[in-house]
């Protein structure tokens, strides 16, 4: 019988991350574990033993961006390994049409990740994930999920995994990043059923973060330098709901704002059925929180929005971002809207057209609707005609580059606070509260600007706007 042939004394790991915030939490996870387990974790696949893709299976687009970069990775000669989303929902169907990924896992697989690859590295054939949809892993009743010991990503390890100890004794996180923000998970998975999106079947039902992990997590992130941490979730809207505290998110928000270290907070996912007016007031009126609101409203027809399994219509969102602006004036708003899901009509364009045209918001994702395997949307009649769904598309693009356009243009004049991102010979940029990072510009800071490093927090006026980016002039305090 030949024997097991070892594992290479050093043998390195790329990382690499697509889709979301969290995947890229997820990604700082696994890095963690492989680094724990003996690997040497980098972003460089050209000198890697195995590159790990952490994919992303959202949208047709997102799928196709996951399947070109494990082709890629392919092509560096190392072991490919797909993880994520992609994986988690086609595992096996996955692994038998690309034969160019040595693995595909799954996020049961993520506890004894490294021994994982380590097999992998020795030749050996990890048999692939077999998909299952993950809220049947859980119970119904949210408070009784606290018990269970399914595999969550980002999550504390079920009492079975004795290669982690709880996260707040130790944090289960490895920095892939070195700049002055951060993501941090509060929750995974989702109990809606919105027609169009699958993302529950492969995340598993809603479950929120133990407060102490994350507010663990937070004092962690703030020591390896992080000033700004936007908290991430499927709906973070739905913290606490298993916690027996429908107030949870509320009485975690200023904690997390006085974390020492920790100047910023931002929270984002938020589900406007569920936006309760305390938790509305908190984000608006707490020190240190942003006055940031990341409300998915997808859709502004009322009609159009029950076909889609959510609630909400024009004069209600409109009555919500009025509540938020009384609040905060100069409070921070950004959505995703879909066009061409079935049945829209003209009609149903025209009122998303006139609830953009009104809303007065920092940024607009604009998205095409396209079938997605399981879900309720994809059987539906009234699918709109493709050549309607691009014209309409590219429409509603030009509207909210202009509505978002205008609404920088109305912050010329205010002081804004901003976060520096980068500081070099090209000049130094930021965000200011009402931009998250990379999804809703940034702040290009001017005047006397030397000396300023990432992570420095000043405050600036703004002087000029292209598109959502903004100018503001900084002039340091005299002494």
């Amino acid at each position: 019988m030949s024997e097991t042939p070892p594992v290479p004394s050093s043998r390195r790991v790329a990382v690499v991350t697509l889709g979301c915030a969290r995947n890229d939490v997820d990604s700082e996870e696994l890095a963690a574990r492989l680094a724990n387990g003996g690997w040497e974790v980098t972003d460089d696949g050209s000198d890697a033993d195995v590159v790990m893709v952490n994919t992303c299976g959202f949208i047709e687009t997102a799928k196709q961006d996951s399947i070109d970069m494990l082709l890629e990775a392919s092509d560096t000669g190392a072991k490919v390994v797909a993880t994520g989303c992609l994986a988690e929902r086609y595992g096996t169907q996955l692994a038998d049409s690309l034969p160019e990924a040595d693995a595909v896992l799954g996020f049961d697989h993520y506890p004894d990740i490294a021994a994982r690859l380590d097999a992998i590295a020795r030749g050996e054939k990890i048999a692939s994930h077999t998909p299952t949809d993950r809220r049947t892993l859980l119970p119904i009743s949210p408070v009784k999920r606290r018990e269970a010991t399914a595999v969550i990503p980002g999550h504390a390890a079920p009492d079975t995994d004795d290669t982690a100890m709880p996260a707040h004794l130790k944090v289960m996180r490895r920095r892939l990043t070195s700049g002055p923000v951060a993501n941090l998970k509060i929750a995974s998975g989702c109990d809606r059923r919105c027609a169009f999106c699958a993302i529950p079947s492969f995340r598993g039902a809603f479950v929120s973060r133990d407060p102490g992990e994350i507010l663990a997590e937070a004092q962690w992130l703030a020591e390896q330098g992080v000033v700004e941490v936007t908290l991430v979730s499927e709906n973070t809207t739905s913290y606490g709901k298993d916690l027996s505290d429908a107030a949870a998110l509320e009485k975690l928000l200023p904690q997390l704002a006085a974390v020492d270290g920790i100047e910023r907070v931002r929270v984002s996912y938020l589900q406007p059925a569920e936006l309760r007016p305390s938790l509305v007031e908190t984000i608006a009126t707490t020190p240190g929180v942003a006055p940031y609101f990341d409300l998915s409203f997808q859709h502004s027809s009322r009609d159009l929005l029950r076909r889609m399994r959510r609630f909400g219509s024009t004069e209600g969102f409109l009555e919500l971002l009025e509540t938020i602006r009384g609040l905060s004036p100069l409070a921070g708003v950004r959505t995703n809207v879909i066009v061409g899901f079935p049945g829209e009509t003209d009609a149903d364009a025209a009122e998303l057209e006139r609830f953009l045209s009104q809303a007065r918001l920092d940024a607009v994702g604009v998205f095409s609707y396209s079938d997605e395997d399981g879900t309720e949307a994809a059987d539906l009649d009234g699918h709109v005609d493709e050549d309607v769904i691009v014209k309409r598309h590219d429409h509603i693009s030009v509207l909210a580059e202009e509505v978002t356009a205008q609404r920088a243009a109305e912050r010329i004049g205010e002081t804004v606070s901003v976060v520096v991102d980068s500081a070099d010979d090209s000049g130094v940029d930021g965000r200011a509260a009402h931009q998250a990072p990379e999804v809703d510009g940034s702040t290009a800071l001017i005047g006397e600007v030397d000396g300023l490093r990432p992570g420095d927090i000043v405050s600036a006026t703004v002087v000029d706007s292209i598109g959502v980016d903004l100018v503001a002039e900084y002039r340091a305090a005299k002494d």
